[in-house]
């Protein structure tokens, strides 16, 4: 009997875990990128000299990539979450701005803040993030989405403060661990991660290899935002003589907006409509670690988004062109069907008498 009403509570247990997560707030779509293993290649020197050429895009583990940017609407999820106080400094007052900024406002006094997002923002990338405030979005979602701490969780973070603190990157062997493993972690994704997703094609013709841009094209991007007429290979950036904003008075356009113009593995937005913080310390000097940011924003030229081009600046900086977007191992499904699993494990028990 006590055998019985164990194997109940670990089912209502195991029941009530799944429908949380099925039922979790804010939900980031991903897309699979496999090709364990494959090559990198030879991407260029950072903007303005200071980082060295690498190889980039060889990634020695499955993992998933969100499909498009981070959203004003899931930061916002994220400030009503963790930020009622806001000792991190995780709201920059800019994000309110309903031309150039995210739509997000802050309202109440601290220790009960509540943030709203303008609707036509809902579904724009968020901007105005720094470094910092990026591994904290996604310590907060590796911990389930809860108000609990940002400062573990993917990353460790000590001492930190308002854009500060000493933390701990997970190393691609560690997250080739976490790639077999039943939780999902959500990173701020490695610039190798990053760069594999936009440009690695494993079905290029002629044999697996890299495109110059992250619409599956080697040639420029266009600008074309109608559904009908255009036939793919478009992004928001700014042309010269400049050309934006192109939305309605809004920089930002809707997170896959360029609905023909995804990367091989169905990324959106891996060029232009905002440039995409990454892990990588790109530069070292004696006070800062400046971190890489890749891919072009509408306030940049069609250059920013080719895959030779990798800049650095200082983690801390928060500006209109600046978002992001994360990446998972394993994939997000992977601890419901465990738990669907479980059950059915269970259940087989009981039924057989165990």
């Amino acid at each position: 009997m006590q055998m019985r009403k164990m194997a109940g509570m670990a089912v209502a247990a195991i029941l009530l875990l799944a429908a949380g997560m099925a039922q979790a707030e804010t939900t980031i779509e991903t897309v699979p990128v496999g090709n364990a293993g494959n090559a990198g290649e030879w991407s260029g020197e950072s903007y303005g000299g200071y980082g060295p050429d690498r190889i980039c895009g060889a990634v020695a583990y499955e993992y998933n990539i969100g499909k498009y940017e981070v959203t004003a609407g899931q930061y916002k999820d994220f400030l009503n979450a963790v930020a009622k106080t806001d000792a991190y400094g995780l709201y920059n007052a800019s994000m309110s701005n309903t031309s150039y900024g995210s739509g997000i406002t802050q309202g109440g006094v601290s220790g009960s803040y509540s943030y709203s997002v303008d609707s036509a923002f809902t579904n724009r990338p968020v901007n105005y993030v720094s470094w910092y405030d990026t591994i904290r979005f996604a310590n907060w979602m590796t911990n389930g989405q809860g108000s609990g701490s940002t400062e573990s969780g993917s990353y460790t973070i000590t001492g930190g403060g308002v854009n500060s603190g000493t933390v701990i990157i997970p190393t691609a062997a560690e997250r080739a661990t976490w790639s077999t493993g039943a939780k999902s972690y959500f990173l701020l994704t490695s610039e190798d991660e990053w760069y594999k997703a936009a440009y690695y094609d494993p079905a290029k013709t002629g044999g697996a290899g890299y495109w110059d841009y992250p619409t599956s094209s080697n040639t420029a991007p266009g600008q074309d935002m109608t559904e009908v007429t255009n036939s793919g290979n478009n992004a928001n950036y700014h042309t010269s003589p400049y050309t934006y904003p192109i939305d309605s008075g809004k920089y930002t356009t809707l997170v896959g907006e360029f609905e023909k113009s995804d990367s091989p593995y169905g990324t959106f937005d891996q060029g232009g409509n905002v440039f995409e913080w990454n892990e990588t310390i790109v530069y070292q000097d004696s006070t800062l670690s400046y971190r890489g940011w890749r891919g072009g924003s509408f306030n940049s030229g069609g250059g920013e988004l080719h895959a030779s081009y990798r800049a650095e600046i200082y983690p801390t900086y928060e500006g209109g062109s600046f978002g992001f977007r994360v990446s998972v191992v394993p994939e997000p499904a992977s601890m419901a069907v465990l738990a669907l699993g479980s059950i059915g494990m269970l259940l087989r028990r009981r039924k057989l008498g165990r």
